[in-house]
């Protein structure tokens, strides 16, 4: 629908998802509002989760989890040869890794519900649930691989025709495809 679907234009805008999900949210009190952020991004504006429980603003984000700061680790894995610096934000914790922060934990902190996704046949009941709740904030934490990525992309240097809509493809533009 347009007017429905609200994005950064692909200018890499950290933290981008949260204030925007929150004016939509405001601009249009009754329609449901999901922010779809990264863990990173995520982390960028976390804290106006404080101002959405305060003011009412009953907006649904799902927080793609993959323990790392996922596009620059996506950049380091095709761009520099998997020389992974800095993006780790995982702490092992026994036989599984503890993502930091919390994001559950965090959601309850600031007065809003925090639900977790670990496996693809629990997204279903997960959203349905977050779909039931109307009256306050919800964030769903959807972990995914380490490696997991986000397309399509365009490369630094490179133009928008450029794009590419996995690893090593791209649309075929003589063809319409």
């Amino acid at each position: 629908r347009p007017g429905a679907f609200l994005n950064s234009g692909g200018a890499g805008t950290m933290g981008y998802a949260v204030p925007a999900a929150m004016g939509a949210k405001v601009g249009a009190p009754d329609a449901q509002v999901w922010a779809i952020d990264g863990d990173g991004c995520f982390q960028m504006t976390n804290q106006e989760l404080a101002t959405c429980a305060i003011e009412g603003i009953p907006v649904k984000i799902a927080v793609i989890n993959n323990g790392n700061l996922g596009m620059v680790r996506q950049w380091q894995t095709l761009f520099y040869n998997e020389r992974y610096s800095n993006t780790d934000l995982q702490a092992p914790r026994g036989d599984r890794p503890k993502f930091i922060p919390d994001f559950v934990k965090l959601a309850e902190a600031y007065g809003c519900v925090g639900l977790r996704c670990e496996r693809a046949e629990d997204v279903d009941d997960v959203i349905a649930k977050a779909m039931e709740i109307n009256d306050t904030p919800v964030v769903i934490d959807f972990i995914v691989h380490q490696d997991a990525m986000v397309w399509p992309m365009v490369a630094a240097g490179t133009a928008n025709d450029d794009i590419k809509i996995a690893r090593d493809m791209a649309p075929d533009w003589e063809n319409g495809d």
